[in-house]
């Protein structure tokens, strides 16, 4: 029984055998897909971890932004340079004759509006005598900065683009239309505005004035009020709106300090003229300075 068991078992593993031999196996190991399967698998798990690992974008460490520091504005002088005593009571001196303009103006309003014309063009006239005594002691001191600029700018147009065309109002009221002064006042606000808004921005000639000066066109309807020229109401108007569109021209005007240096034989026809009729000299200076301004304009274009 045994021998027969043993025998049987042996016939039935050759049988196996030989199955595996037909199938491409081999006939004294029987595959094993399992550990055959395992290297492969092994294979597998270890590329798939590597894909895994480059798909996934590598986190950066949190980047902590650098603390902003605040930068500290310091404060622009209003006096540049050396800032000792001296030069603080120069500063102060030559904005105290700014001031003094702007209050002058402000006044000269109020005493228009009162119905003292003739005392408003002489507080006018006092603003245009500070203005020019501001700017040439800021020169000669040494204390020009851009804060005495603007702020000359600033009292300008209270004196001369506000104080001004009030006292016009004030002298033309009763002359001509209401309508009508109020237009002639209102060119010479707008002119005036327009005129220091454009000098403020434009580059400065030595020379010549890029239209006439607000300080000098003031100074005229000024002494107008004073001297009163004996022309009709109209005509008035009409000096007012040309000096006005003036201001906001391009042609050159000479500086008061060029006109103080020509020949001395040149004003003594002004001087005897306002000793003889000081209101027809005064009327013609005007005329041949407005004139002036185009003539040399012609001149200009003609040697360019």
């Amino acid at each position: 029984m045994r021998r027969s068991g043993s025998l049987a078992r042996q016939v039935l593993l050759v049988r196996v055998g030989r199955r595996g031999v037909e199938g491409g196996g081999t006939a004294d190991v029987l595959p094993e897909p399992r550990y055959q399967d395992r290297p492969r698998r092994r294979y597998g798990l270890q590329r798939f971890h590597r894909t895994r690992i480059e798909t996934i974008a590598p986190v950066s460490p949190a980047v902590v932004p650098a603390p902003v520091q605040e930068s500290v504005e310091t404060p622009i002088p209003l006096l540049p340079g050396e800032r000792t005593m001296a030069r603080r009571m120069k500063f102060a001196l030559v904005n105290a004759c700014t001031l003094a303009s702007l209050v002058l103006g402000i006044n000269a309003i109020f005493v228009a509006m009162r119905g003292d014309v003739q005392l408003a063009a002489l507080l006018l006239i006092a603003c245009v005598a500070f203005d020019g005594l501001d700017g040439a002691l800021a020169r000669k001191l040494g204390v020009s900065s851009p804060f005495g600029a603007q702020m000359d700018s600033l009292a300008d147009m209270c004196s001369f683009g506000l104080a001004a065309p009030v006292v016009v109002y004030a002298s033309l009221a009763g002359e001509v239309p209401t309508a009508a002064a109020g237009v002639a006042a209102a060119l010479v606000a707008a002119c005036a505005a327009i005129r220091l808004a454009r000098f403020n921005v434009s580059p400065k000639d030595g020379r010549f004035f890029c239209g006439v000066p607000t300080t000098m066109a003031a100074a005229v309807l000024a002494l107008m009020v004073v001297i009163g020229l004996p022309v009709p109401g109209v005509v008035q108007v009409a000096g007012v709106a040309l000096l006005a569109f003036t201001m906001v021209s391009s042609f050159p005007y000479a500086k008061l300090a060029r006109l103080v240096k020509l020949p001395p034989w040149i004003w003594v026809a002004p001087v005897l003229g306002a000793l003889i009729d000081i209101r027809v000299t005064f009327g013609l200076i005007v005329v041949g300075y407005l004139v002036s301004g185009p003539v040399l304009w012609l001149r200009q274009r003609r040697t360019i």
